[in-house]
């Protein structure tokens, strides 16, 4: 796969997820314990056999160059890189990117190897396992210029916030609906699946023959691929559509990074993390083995380095080196970790002025609630949302659709009442 270039994007300000974009990018916000949202799709390429990938950053990013730099280090002997490519001025251009078309335009000086003959676009914050040689293949079958990956779906709610596509005769696109709120607009959209109806929606992951990308974006000054780019290509360009009916998920909202945490909590969920055969990488932390005592955990995922003490822990997710303190609860809940442990030094002195540790403390109860990295939740804390807000913003935590977020590096003092 020498002549493929993958291009993933880094993310823009991620304002529906705040506050988890508070201080980092989209694609770097913790996801299933132990790894990032960008390790998606550097993993879905990898494991197809494309390993010559750009990630394109510019907001918050300190986080997410960090984790590429200390992950993806594929050697000399590979053949491949896993690069950022950060927004920067230059003598002609004095702006930041306008959007991911434009992010890519912006980049196009820098795809100077001859042999690459297609590039893949990917979001770099989405949950999916696709294998893009399939697609590709595809591509190339179909004779297309462009080709777009699709997820069917028959939720008709789900449609305003998704593009949607329409196909003509054999797969060709001949219509695009960028998050159409008028649902009559895509009525004869849908198609026969499975014999059921479904929409087909774009899961923003593009593959273009690299001479019409940058036709197309040299020719134009538009400025994102969904809601311009694309939209006006298809009447030029041999367009196709990649059916693709496995499991995608966009997390763009704070209550789908919720819901789609929690779902891998699933016996069986709809997306494999257990994969030997395709495997998501993630940073190699050399963590020790979490060490549990006396607790009781259900339909839970508990990531390495771990310190849980006489806890109950139901339907949730506990992240990296998280400490949860004795006759606590955790429920239908998502606890990202800490970056570091705290030294026995900094335990003891805290215990002594009464101040809280990292991690959970004792007696607490934590209910539908997502506790940022580094947090502090003193003893007898109860983050419960018993008034039932379904949004209020506070110093050091925030109510988002019911779900209590407590901002990374924040301390809720000991009796604390949510």
């Amino acid at each position: 796969m020498k002549d493929v270039l993958c291009v993933i994007m880094g993310g823009g300000r991620g304002t529906r997820l705040y506050p988890l974009t508070k201080e980092r990018c989209k694609p770097a916000v913790p996801v299933a314990g132990k790894y990032r949202l960008i390790d998606i799709p550097i993993s879905s390429c990898i494991n197809s056999g494309l390993n010559r990938i750009y990630v394109l950053t510019q907001f918050n990013s300190e986080s997410l160059n960090k984790h590429i730099a200390r992950t993806y280090g594929l050697g000399p002997f590979s053949g491949g890189f896993v690069e950022i490519m950060a927004a920067e001025q230059t003598m002609d251009e004095g702006d930041w990117f306008q959007g991911t078309a434009d992010a890519v335009r912006r980049c196009l000086r820098h795809f100077t190897d001859p042999s690459w003959r297609y590039v893949v676009v990917l979001s770099g914050d989405q949950l999916y396992k696709i294998n893009l040689n399939e697609m590709l293949e595809f591509h190339k079958e179909k004779g297309a210029e462009i080709t777009l990956a699709c997820n069917p779906t028959d939720d008709k709610d789900y449609l305003s916030e998704v593009g949607v596509i329409k196909l003509g005769e054999k797969s060709k696109v001949v219509d695009f609906f960028e998050k159409p709120k008028d649902l009559s607009r895509i009525k004869d959209a849908s198609i026969k699946i499975d014999g059921k109806n479904k929409f087909l929606v774009s899961m923003g992951i593009y593959i273009f023959n690299k001479k019409v990308l940058v036709e197309l974006l040299r020719g134009s000054d538009k400025v994102d691929f969904g809601k311009e780019i694309i939209p006006d290509s298809f009447t030029q360009k041999a367009t196709e559509a990649f059916i693709y009916k496995g499991y995608w998920r966009d997390i763009g909202s704070i209550k789908s990074f919720y819901e789609e945490n929690l779902m891998l909590t699933e016996p069986v969920p709809p997306i494999d993390f257990f994969d030997e055969n395709w495997p998501i990488f993630t940073r190699p932390r050399y963590l020790p083995p979490s060490k549990i005592n006396n607790s009781k955990i259900s339909k839970s995922i508990v990531a390495e380095g771990c310190i849980i003490e006489s806890a109950v822990i139901k339907h949730s997710v506990v992240g990296l080196r998280s400490r949860i303190g004795d006759k606590s609860l955790m429920e239908d809940s998502i606890m990202m970790g800490c970056d570091f442990y705290q030294s026995l030094g900094d335990i003891l002195a805290a215990k002594k002025k009464g101040k809280p540790i990292m991690g959970i403390g004792e007696n607490c109860i934590i209910k539908k609630a997502i506790l940022d990295k580094n947090v502090k939740i003193g003893n007898n804390v109860k983050i419960i949302n018993e008034k039932k807000i379904e949004n209020l913003k506070n110093e050091n935590y925030c109510i988002k659709d019911g779900i209590v977020v407590v901002h990374k590096n924040s301390t809720i003092a000991p009796g604390t009442v949510i």
